[in-house]
């Protein structure tokens, strides 16, 4: 899957906002954008997801595998999206939340998708416990498979690191790194660190 985002402007009526971008994301590759505040970055993903404000003029063409995402609702576009929060249901138990993000089926077929997910999350114990329990960091990889078991065929990543501590912050970005380079799925990253940085090749600066 190949993510392809060719954007003339977005623009308010009295600013633009981002101008003149073309970025060719392939499978496995993780895309970043860095930038001051104010300089796009959220209005780039909110573009490439579908949840741009109505106030705001898009020109441009955004597709995934030959497919135009820009002129689908967002609910098909197959897009998903890991922000700094974990965004976790405080009203599910750990399993609960990833089994939500499962498409219909079997249900012994869904469970035994969320057991084998908790045991790559080293969080087996966990299957049945309140969120609120968990530390950021496991929050952070369950909210990270969640967003994987819906088998987006994109992933957005807003600051997804911003809230660990640097330890934390290296491990589980590496986990998100090695997970994604197995899913074989574009990913667009926005950060503002440049530790989160996985390839200086694959880089761009808003503003």
């Amino acid at each position: 899957m190949t993510l392809h985002i060719h954007i003339t402007r977005i623009a308010t009526a009295k600013a633009t906002l981002v101008h003149d971008l073309d970025l060719l994301v392939s499978p496995g590759v993780i895309h970043t954008v860095m930038g001051a505040s104010g300089s796009g970055k959220s209005s780039l993903l909110a573009a490439v997801c579908g949840t741009l404000a109505p106030e705001l003029q898009f020109e441009g063409r955004i597709t995934l595998q030959g497919r135009r995402l820009d002129q689908l609702p967002t609910e098909q576009r197959q897009v998903g999206i890991l922000f700094q929060d974990a965004l976790l249901f405080a009203h599910m138990t750990v399993a609960e939340n990833l089994l939500f993000a499962l498409a219909p089926g079997p249900l012994a077929q869904r469970k035994a998708r969320v057991a084998q997910s908790l045991s790559d999350l080293e969080l087996t114990a966990f299957a049945n416990a309140d969120p609120a329990i968990l530390s950021g960091g496991q929050r952070a990889r369950v909210a990270l498979m969640r967003a994987l078991l819906a088998e987006p065929q994109a992933l957005l990543l807003d600051e997804p690191f911003s809230r660990l501590d640097a330890d934390l912050r290296a491990r589980i970005r590496q986990f998100v790194f090695e997970l994604v380079s197995r899913r074989q799925i574009p990913v667009l990253l926005v950060t503002h660190d440049d530790a989160d940085i996985a390839d200086p090749a694959h880089l761009t600066r808003l503003g």
